[in-house]
């Protein structure tokens, strides 16, 4: 499991790079800035959780149930919080209309918040 966590860290990282560096050169085109700083925000956001995603693939302090727990609480928040913010935001200059997507932006935090506070307890309850 611990390989799985790392991986998906990697992916993460490497996708938010990715649309981070198209976003900052062919969606800045296409985008309004107001537009363009909320794609932004979902890229941000995706690094964050890879790089935190690396923490819980490499700590000792959660036991694999519990990393297993926080790993699909930050995979699942990352993909609806990320995800949607991108294709909301994009979505204009597709032509298509995501606006449906709205709701799934904060429930896609919210699955990010509950794996961080999540993670803090399993922490602080770890012996020793």
């Amino acid at each position: 499991m611990d390989k799985k966590i790392i991986l998906t860290a990697l992916v993460f990282g490497f996708v938010s790079i990715v649309l981070g560096a198209f976003g900052a050169h062919a969606l800045k085109k296409v985008l309004t800035p107001e537009q363009l700083s909320s794609f932004e925000v979902g890229v941000k956001y995706m690094m964050y959780h890879a790089l935190f995603l690396l923490f819980v693939g490499t700590t000792t302090f959660m036991e694999m149930k519990q990393k297993n727990i926080v790993f699909y609480l930050t995979l699942f928040g990352t993909i609806l919080f990320s995800g949607s913010i991108f294709l909301l935001s994009s979505s204009s200059s597709m032509g298509l209309n995501f606006k449906f997507l709205g709701p799934i932006t904060p429930i896609g935090g919210l699955l990010l918040i509950i794996s961080w506070v999540i993670s803090f307890y399993y922490i602080s309850i770890k012996k020793g």
